[in-house]
């Protein structure tokens, strides 16, 4: 019954637990939750107003969703805070994925922690214009679990709301865990008098992922959460030929390593074959992958990132895909899909006429 809402084991027309009849009315009868109501305080939750005092310098929140777990949204969070502060934007990354925080190794900050100041928690930075939080940097270790109930989730996440100084923001992304669960609620809740400008949802391409992402759109539409747009991860394996092992199976099974001879032999009589880039279809798209469920449930549709090993290489390192010329695959997709974001929500038009 946090913050008001009414119990899923509430009785039929249930007054809820903010009403001045609330544990004392007819249907309050026999409610298992009648004394509880009954005596709960009532009127507004104060640390509401303090966190709309805290995200009045934020100007626009996104939230990173979805469905399944293991399908990149925690990298794309990374990426998209990464290129949104390398346009000078001044961004925070806050990583409410409490039992799985993985948003610190992805920006190379493992073993840091959050400092106290006379105006609130202090951020972790990146760079001058990229701070994040995270429950990573509050525990003592790094493969200690997480086990905690629904309030105490709850409880953090306000936290993270109402003590966070951020100080001016462009984007706050918020990294959620897979699912609807605790954290999505809450997040929302909290957020929702302050203005979410949407969230972005991130799917592989096979059905097993699309069917809970599926739940997720439904979820935001549900909520009030505008869906900003549908991004399908890991779309195909592509890197360049020259980044392949090849192998040549033995009578026994065995993997007999020829890379060499076939790096040497492209070298001398294919050389226009060494700049050639590789695909192969990794997960089942035969259904029409996002591009289809975008178009059957009326969101948008930002594109195809591939499952692109330099890419993965770049979360594990904690560092930009966008620094170097190493994920040539997948960055140019990450940067278009980024640029359609600013396009298509006219944010970099907004935030330049409020500096000019």
């Amino acid at each position: 019954m946090e913050n008001g809402e009414i119990p899923e084991n509430a009785n039929e027309h249930c007054p809820g637990p903010q009403a001045d009849s609330a544990g004392k009315s007819d249907a309050c009868q026999g409610c298992p939750n009648q004394q509880e109501c009954a005596t709960a305080p009532k009127g507004p939750d104060p640390d509401l107003v303090a966190i709309a005092e805290r995200m009045a310098t934020v100007k626009h929140k996104i939230l990173v969703l979805s469905g399944k777990g293991g399908v990149g949204k925690s990298t794309f969070s990374a990426q998209l805070s990464y290129a949104l502060a390398a346009m000078d934007f001044q961004v925070g990354l806050m990583d409410i994925d409490i039992c799985g925080p993985s948003i610190p190794k992805m920006l190379g900050l493992e073993g840091q922690e959050i400092h106290q100041s006379n105006l609130g928690w202090s951020p972790v930075y990146v760079e001058s214009n990229l701070g994040v939080m995270s429950i990573g940097f509050m525990l003592p270790n790094p493969d200690e679990a997480v086990i905690w109930r629904g309030p105490r989730k709850n409880g953090l996440i306000k936290q993270f709301l109402k003590d966070v100084y951020w100080g001016e923001l462009d984007f706050l992304v918020v990294d959620a865990p897979p699912g609807t669960s605790d954290e999505h609620i809450s997040i929302v809740q909290y957020l929702q008098a302050t203005g979410i400008d949407g969230a972005i949802i991130v799917t592989t391409p096979q059905q097993v992922s699309l069917i809970d992402v599926r739940k997720e759109v439904s979820f935001c539409k549900k909520v009030g959460v505008e869906v900003l747009g549908v991004v399908e991860n890991m779309s195909g394996l592509c890197q360049r030929l020259t980044d392949f092992r090849f192998a040549k199976l033995t009578e026994n099974g065995e993997q007999s390593d020829i890379t060499e001879r076939v790096l040497g032999y492209m070298r001398e009589n294919a050389p226009e074959m060494l700049d050639v880039i590789a695909c192969s279809e990794v997960f089942d798209s035969s259904g029409g992958g996002a591009t289809q469920m975008c178009q059957e449930m009326g969101v948008p549709f930002l594109g195809k990132v591939p499952l692109d090993p330099q890419l993965c290489k770049a979360a594990e390192e904690g560092r930009s895909c966008f620094a170097d010329q190493k994920c040539g695959v997948s960055a140019p997709v990450l940067k278009s899909i980024i640029e359609k974001l600013l396009v298509m929500n006219q944010w970099r038009e907004e935030l330049q006429q409020v500096t000019e």
